[in-house]
């Protein structure tokens, strides 16, 4: 019941375009955590951020010489109290630039870090937050649910690396899926037993179970990481036991493929193809498995069994494996 209400909510948000939702310090540290090697020398841009509420920016100028960047970059959107170190109040949109410790304490100081103002509202889409995403190696930052295609494109048009928070269910738009399909965007390590928490100032929108009024936190169990970035997950293989039998393993009605209701259960034996679910791309390994196409059978409508479509099926087909073979 958890879990519906937060996806339900989740959709609330995004229909409703109630965006402000931020990552928690500790699951950015986590997820970060992983991709350390990445990030000697480069330029990093969080065009998604409000400094004086979001982690993003502290984790990174806080560990700015342990990951030896080169450069942070950090937008704020205009609708807010902008000013982050005085009374003073200001309407206008800034950004931010860190180039690392100058007085050797180690700490981000106000006077080290460079405020800067935009002539524009500072969304990521404006000509002046594209210039200075033209700066950037790497992305990083939770974007709009609502906005996450648009978003996801402009990574894509301007070829830049990053790591970036979204819904689960954005594998199932189509632009977002044949990204991952060309191995142009793929799955993240993931939030802490699956759980996502987030501050946001839309609290009277949660149901009981997914807002913690002792945190002030508001959970979900269906965003992700996504990247495109390099990463050992990627190249873990999935060992697989199963062998197929044609009473457990159904074929399609309108495609030549079997069913299979649980990654784990992907046979070992099979040389066909194979429609999983969409939590097969949390273990998807592109040197074990190549992604055919997404739910559509041979007359483009949904795949089906006896009549009956199953939820949303990836068709896979699986590459020789060394161990397999021996088996």
């Amino acid at each position: 019941m958890e879990k519906k209400a937060s996806n339900k909510n989740l959709q609330k948000a995004n229909k409703e375009k109630n965006d402000e939702f931020y990552t928690q310090l500790a699951d950015i540290e986590r997820e970060i955590g992983h991709y350390k090697v990445h990030f000697k020398g480069k330029v990093v841009f969080c065009n998604c951020d409000d400094p004086r509420v979001s982690k993003f920016f502290q984790y990174f100028s806080y560990n700015f010489e342990n990951l030896g960047l080169k450069k942070l970059i950090s937008t704020c959107y205009k609708n807010q109290d902008m000013n982050l170190f005085s009374e003073n109040k200001s309407e206008k949109a800034i950004y931010l630039e860190y180039t690392g410790d100058k007085n050797g304490d180690k700490i981000p100081n106000v006077e080290e870090i460079g405020i800067k103002d935009f002539q524009g509202d500072g969304d990521f889409r404006s000509q002046e937050c594209i210039e200075l995403l033209k700066q950037a190696d790497i992305v990083v930052t939770n974007p709009p649910f609502s906005l996450f295609r648009e978003y996801v494109a402009q990574l894509v048009e301007y070829d830049k690396k990053f790591i970036i928070v979204g819904s689960f269910n954005a594998i199932t738009y189509k632009e977002i899926f044949k990204l991952i399909k060309e191995n142009k965007l793929w799955i993240g390590y993931g939030f802490k037993d699956g759980n996502a928490f987030f501050k946001t100032p839309h609290v009277k929108d949660f149901a009981t179970g997914v807002y913690n009024e002792e945190t002030g936190l508001v959970k979900f169990r269906n965003v992700i990481w996504y990247t495109n970035l390099n990463i050992s997950k990627r190249h873990e293989e999935l060992i697989l036991t199963s062998k197929y039998n044609e009473q457990e393993y159904p074929k399609y009605d309108n495609y030549d493929a079997i069913n299979v209701n649980k990654t784990k259960d992907i046979p070992l034996d099979y040389s066909g193809h194979i429609g999983v679910p969409i939590t097969f791309l949390d273990k998807y390994n592109p040197e074990q498995f190549e992604i055919v196409k997404f739910r559509k059978g041979n007359d483009e409508k949904d795949l089906r069994i006896n009549g009956k479509c199953p939820y949303f099926r990836i068709i896979i087909k699986k590459k020789i494996a060394i161990n397999q073979m021996e088996l």
